[in-house]
């Protein structure tokens, strides 16, 4: 098996960057406004450690019509079975390097480690939800993620410019017929099965948490920003929440952006998102929230699950 690494430019964004599947295509399609990053080729991923769902994505990201740059990112890794979706920062240092960064970091972790654990997960089967294979999968994007927290850390350390950079992500992994959800910040993922949709992921706002302690209604305060509670490179311990989802042939997930869930005031807009083509669904989502104002970066990436791998 080869070890050869290869480099996989992530794409200026310009007006709108689209990012499909792609058979010619040998590492993962990624999005971002940043410098090339370098990932093992897809020889390797073939070895990928537990079976994984058959998918197609699709995803966009734009700079919005306010900002001058872009510092969304996102990647997906149809092969591994992971798809990630990251938004520095506002206001503070660097929030473009911090998404790039942690994208980065993350596709090399959980690449790695499951590679490394994989021979001990068993069969590929909806069993796998709340087993010893769960616990590990689990375990794989919880450390992943605490690592790309470091990593932030660890640059803020040694060149001061740095300090204070951090990164929301939204991650998931896909093995069998279980999506495993890292959650820090307020990407958000949500899951839609036929006509029901749902949000999988808890916002890390203050606004959230005056919400959940009952001093906020959720009616009274969509659409406005909050600063954030908790993100990848805040702070020295960072807490992941980790969601374990049973998915089945044509389930669609969609990870995306503050950027574009902050103008999801409707219900019937995501569930007319969810009903298009998977092409077409990511365009049309970041078109909505350019009509609506677009006043941040916007990022949808689009999931579909074919079925079992």
């Amino acid at each position: 098996m080869s070890r050869r690494r290869r480099k996989l430019a992530l794409f200026p964004t310009g007006d709108g960057l689209p990012q499909a599947d792609d058979p010619a295509l040998p590492g993962p399609v990624s999005g971002s406004a940043h410098s090339a990053l370098r990932w093992p080729q897809a020889s390797a991923l073939l070895g990928s450690a537990w079976s994984v769902a058959h998918t197609t994505h699709f995803g966009m990201t734009d700079p919005g019509k306010l900002r001058a740059i872009n510092e969304d990112a996102f990647l997906a890794d149809g092969r591994l079975g992971l798809f990630i979706v990251a938004d520095g920062v506002g206001g503070r240092p660097f929030g473009g390097l911090a998404a790039g960064e942690a994208v980065s970091v993350l596709w090399e972790r959980i690449w790695h480690e499951t590679k490394a654990r994989g021979a001990s997960m068993p069969g590929q089967n909806a069993s796998w939800v709340g087993s010893e294979a769960i616990v590990k999968i689990e375990g794989v994007v919880r450390t992943a993620m605490q690592d790309a927290s470091q990593k932030l850390r660890a640059m803020a350390k040694v060149d001061g410019r740095y300090a204070g950079m951090c990164t929301t992500a939204s991650v998931v992994l896909v093995a069998g017929e279980v999506a495993v959800v890292g959650q820090v910040g307020d990407s958000r993922v949500y899951h839609a099965r036929g006509p029901e949709i749902r949000q999988v992921t808890e916002d890390h706002t203050l606004l959230n948490l005056r919400i959940k302690q009952g001093f906020a209604l959720p009616e009274h305060t969509r659409g406005r920003r909050s600063p954030i509670t908790r993100a990848l490179g805040l702070a020295d311990e960072l807490e992941v929440d980790i969601y374990a989802v049973p998915v089945a042939r044509g389930d669609r997930l969609l990870l995306c952006s503050d950027g574009l869930h902050e103008y999801f005031d409707r219900e019937k807009v995501l569930r007319r998102l969810f009903q298009l083509d998977i092409q077409a669904a990511a365009p049309a989502a970041v078109r909505h929230a350019r009509r609506r104002g677009g006043r941040d970066n916007i990022t949808a990436l689009f999931v579909e699950i074919l079925g079992p791998g």
